[in-house]
């Protein structure tokens, strides 16, 4: 196996790498991994990562864990080594809270396993990007209930140390214009901070108007970065996955810095894009 070029992160930030520094950090409980790659279960999340995207051996180790046809969702990478072809590109911002008043929502509760079928209906119905019957195992997720029916989402997706990712933010189409994904979004991003976290997010870069609003509130863009779609056109000697970089472009901001797992099962191809179109808070 060879590369033409592999870039390799620019810095050492947590949030550069976050699916892998989740996989192998708090969410190493919910990782399928091989050596320096790691996935989270199909029915959890479409996100795979390596510990290095300019490191032979975790495209080797991430080959052992898709199989020979497999796909690979990944941030940062723009160029695959031999025994990979890109399928799709999207790019993608990142962004991170540097004056987001948090505050609980009293309306809110807080939704279980059992919720996932409302909560399936609701994701439907607003598209604010993959959820799956599994995604509710990532974080606390919460929501706004009128006559008994979901209306409004929002909860935590990635984990790396001392961040967690908001996601799935996103309002029936009928209740849209009251604040009521902002209430969420400042409530779920109250109980990170109770843990000693920082509040972070994805969005898509064409996504201008979630963008903005998300700076509104208190959101600073930090990077801007591509998500690869990639699959296996090799074959493999393969490595059982054991249960348990990427490229990023920097934006010129000030930004805080936070505190410091069965081989060849083939997950579904995901949409390419930061996973979540996210939707303005409405």
């Amino acid at each position: 196996m060879s590369v033409t070029r592999i870039e390799a992160p620019s810095s050492s930030h947590v949030l550069d790498n976050p699916a892998w520094a989740a996989l192998t950090g708090p969410h190493a409980h919910l990782a399928e991994q091989v050596g320096r790659a790691a996935r989270y279960p199909a029915d959890v999340a479409r996100f795979h990562a390596v510990a290095d995207a300019g490191d032979l051996q975790a495209w080797a180790d991430l080959a052992s864990l898709v199989g020979p046809g497999g796909t690979a969702a990944l941030r940062g990478v723009t160029e695959a080594p031999d025994g990979w072809e890109i399928l799709r590109i999207g790019n993608g911002v990142q962004l991170v809270d540097t004056g987001l008043r948090v505050e609980p929502a009293p309306e809110a509760v807080r939704l279980g396993p059992e919720d996932v079928p409302e909560i399936l209906d609701l994701v439907a119905r607003t598209e604010p990007g993959p959820y799956l019957p599994r995604t509710i195992d990532m974080g606390t997720y919460l929501g706004i209930r009128h006559h008994g029916r979901l209306i409004a989402l929002a909860g935590e997706r990635l984990h790396p140390p001392g961040w967690t990712e908001i996601s799935a933010v996103c309002t029936d189409p009928g209740h849209r214009g009251r604040g009521l994904a902002t209430r969420l979004v400042r409530a779920v991003a109250a109980g990170i901070k109770e843990r000693g976290e920082q509040p972070f997010l994805h969005a898509r870069a064409d996504n201008a108007d979630a963008i903005r609003l998300y700076e509104s509130i208190g959101f600073t863009l930090r990077r801007r970065t591509v998500f690869a779609l990639v699959r296996h056109t090799g074959t493999t000697v393969r490595r059982e996955p054991v249960a348990t970089t990427v490229r990023y472009e920097p934006v010129a901001t000030a930004v805080r810095q936070g505190p410091t797992a069965a081989a060849g099962r083939q997950q579904p191809a995901p949409a390419v894009g930061p996973e979540e179109t996210e939707q303005p808070c409405r």
